[in-house]
């Protein structure tokens, strides 16, 4: 590389990200998410693994369609038709890049049976097919870090001469403490043959908490693109979250002298907007992003921030988009305001998507006596959990509840028909989800159901989260109102949606714990 502190990103939040239980995307919303991680500046976007489904192909062939400025990257086995198939779909970008892997542990090596000559070979095969493809390939020995040292440099040096121009060096499970991270990536620039002619990766799970520390040692040692997704989104407890190591370079720049092109003001705007596309909430003490972050309760914290906010921060909320201001806004704003706070907030959305909120936003306002940052931006996640095109929509609820008993009337649009129930339950919440239940029959499991206030006050936003399961398809769903009840039962809804989502993804009748999913 010409600059030698650069490190590229590398983000897989439409691959591995989406891999997490429930984080199924909608082929527009991989579109909106890939375009945003392109105007983010991120260097390289694994779109997808094309040969999984028709879905994906269709998906990774349109970012590869639309990107501006990010390598485009798909995932292949390392297989021919597997590579074959992400060709066809990444070929159409300005910038393709074909990521092929195979697990190289002897855990891994068992699972296709093959000795290490037989897969050494498989490697030689694989890459050299892909080179002649696409001038820029990346090779991943999967849970490298639990391969032999000699085989994994043998592998690595094979990867190198059959043309890959990047090798990713996978924590895949998650083991790895960061002095191992190093020293791993210490030994195959000295031991491998070619070594300084390609750049190392890293791509680092988080299930013991040590992903982006692994990361950033990785990156010390002489790694230069580092793999991660918003959020931290991914496969069992996520991957080394971008936001995180972006801002700890920017912040230590001291003792981690590296520079990244990602636009860091975008951070917060992207973040919210996976969450909300995904399903999976940010939690509130999550570092960067989380609601927490730049909060404090603590009367020596507080003062302390008075007199000098460097005190107790180490950057600034505007350095990851996020506004200083939470000036609460009201009935009498109109739709320029509401356009602008939104652009504050992180959000550019379209004349259509900004109808949509603001007639939300009015309709919240008449309820509530202010509505502050955190309401518009659960409004803005609720407009994008819940649109039109959904096959299930609610259209009106009516709740009786007390000593007395609980019962619920609804009406609900299922492909455009209107269809109504009348139920009872143990509780509000209960007799709503009979309802749904009624109108539209599942088997699917309520795995999680969880409230909290988006805003205090007793007229605050209430956000809904819930967790379902069908047949090893789990979905999650996300509304907000502040009708806790009204939002339960959207939140269920969405739910039920992304369900029928991954029915057409998995076939009606197939059971989705049998289908292999792939990881590195």
């Amino acid at each position: 590389m010409t600059d030698q502190n650069r490190v590229v990103i590398f983000d897989t939040t439409l691959r591995d990200g989406e891999q997490s239980p429930g984080a199924t995307m909608s082929h527009a919303e991989k579109l909106e998410i890939a375009q945003m991680l392109d105007e983010m500046g991120v260097d390289i976007i694994e779109a997808g693994f094309p040969i999984a489904s028709e879905g994906d192909f269709a998906a990774v062939s349109e970012i590869a369609r639309l990107a501006k400025t990010s390598v485009i990257c798909g995932l292949a086995r390392a297989q021919i038709p597997d590579i074959d198939r992400c060709w066809e779909a990444v070929k159409h970008a300005k910038r393709p890049r074909i990521h092929t892997f195979i697990g190289t542990s002897p855990l891994h090596r068992a699972i296709p049976n093959l000795d290490m000559d037989q897969m050494a070979d498989r490697i030689h095969q694989t890459v050299t097919h892909a080179r002649n493809l696409c001038d820029n390939v990346q090779w991943s020995p999967m849970d490298a870090t639990r391969t032999e040292h000699d085989y994994l440099c043998r592998v690595v040096e094979i990867a190198i001469k059959a043309g890959a121009t990047t090798i990713n060096i996978p924590d895949t499970v998650g083991y790895t403490a960061p002095r191992e991270s190093a020293a791993l990536i210490r030994m195959l620039l000295e031991r491998v043959p070619g070594a300084d002619d390609i750049i190392f990766a890293t791509h680092c799970h988080n299930d013991l908490g040590m992903a982006t520390a692994n990361s950033l040692a990785a990156v010390e040692a002489g790694a230069r693109q580092i793999e991660c997704t918003i959020n931290g989104l991914g496969e069992r407890a996520g991957n080394t979250a971008l936001e995180e190591v972006v801002m700890a370079m920017r912040v230590r720049n001291d003792i981690l002298p590296y520079q990244t092109g990602i636009d860091t003001t975008k951070i917060m705007g992207i973040s919210r907007r996976v969450a909300a596309v995904s399903g999976f909430p940010v939690q509130f003490n999550k570092a960067i992003v989380g609601k927490n972050a730049f909060l404090h309760e603590s009367g020596i914290h507080q003062d302390g921030v008075l007199k000098n906010v460097e005190t107790f921060e180490i950057m600034r909320p505007a350095d990851i988009g996020l506004t200083e201001n939470n000036i609460a806004m009201g009935k009498h704003s109109g739709r320029a305001a509401l356009r602008a706070k939104l652009a504050d907030l992180g959000y550019e959305v379209g004349d259509n998507q900004l109808k949509d909120i603001f007639v939300r936003f009015k309709a919240l306002a008449d309820r509530k006596k202010e509505v502050y940052d955190d309401d518009i931006i659960a409004l803005v996640l609720d407009a994008a959990a819940n649109t039109a095109e959904d096959h299930l929509q609610v259209t009106h609820l009516r709740v009786i509840c007390g000593s007395d008993g609980q019962s619920a009337d609804l009406t609900m649009t299922v492909g455009g028909q209107e269809m109504r129930a009348e139920t009872t339950g143990d509780g509000p919440v209960d007799a709503c989800f009979n309802a749904v239940r009624q109108i539209f029959p599942h088997e699917a499991r309520l795995l999680l159901y969880q409230v909290h206030a988006v805003t205090e006050g007793t007229d605050a936003q209430a956000t809904v989260s819930v967790r379902m399961e069908e047949e090893g398809r789990i979905v999650t769903g996300q509304a907000a109102d502040t009708d806790t009840i009204l939002a339960s039962v959207k939140a269920y809804v969405g739910a039920l949606n992304r369900l029928i989502l991954r029915r057409a993804m998995t076939g009606q009748n197939s059971d989705a714990r049998q289908i292999t999913m792939y990881s590195h």
